[in-house]
């Protein structure tokens, strides 16, 4: 059964259950990251997993366009970072699925985490262990029938304002 637009949009609008959400399109896994986007503020922390072509690229997209840049966003794979400068926040964009776990010495995390006017968003973030700060937003995808699945995860005050109980503009 195919929702209307408007049907569409209240169901990203309805509450998150347990942080769960399924995403029938490119489009509304933009709109999703795009309204996180919007919430993210120097220092936020967000990490993204899932399987090759699960979304986690497409979901950068949008948390960039969120924090007002307006270019191409693309995965950095072989750069391993981009640097997408927004109206209002700088996102640094990492990439770790080349990086060998606990590779991660010579990336300069600690000065991306530090970054005053910036926040981060890594893929396949595990490559780097345990370097991540106690308070983000984890968000894991999966494919679905029809679609895919998201399951966010707040580790702390800054991540719970991320993701709140709902998903709004």
């Amino acid at each position: 059964m195919r929702l209307s637009h408007k049907a569409k949009t209240r169901r990203l609008h309805a509450p998150l259950k347990g942080g769960r959400l399924t995403l029938e399109s490119e489009a509304e896994t933009i709109a999703l990251g795009e309204r996180i986007g919007r919430r993210l503020k120097p220092g936020a922390v967000v990490l993204l997993r899932g399987e090759l072509g699960a979304g986690k690229t497409t979901l950068a997209r949008g948390l960039a366009r969120g924090a007002g840049y307006r270019g191409r966003v693309s995965s950095p794979t072989f750069a391993l970072a981009h640097v997408y400068r927004g109206k209002r926040l700088t996102l640094h964009h990492l990439d770790l699925y080349r990086v060998a776990r606990g590779g991660d010495s010579e990336l300069g995390l600690d000065e991306l985490l530090a970054d005053p006017r910036a926040a981060v968003v890594v893929e396949w973030p595990d490559a780097a262990g345990g370097a991540w700060p106690k308070d983000r937003l984890e968000v894991t995808l999966s494919h679905a029938a029809g679609g895919r699945r998201v399951v966010m995860k707040a580790t702390g005050p800054r991540a719970r304002t991320l993701q709140s109980s709902r998903i709004t503009k």
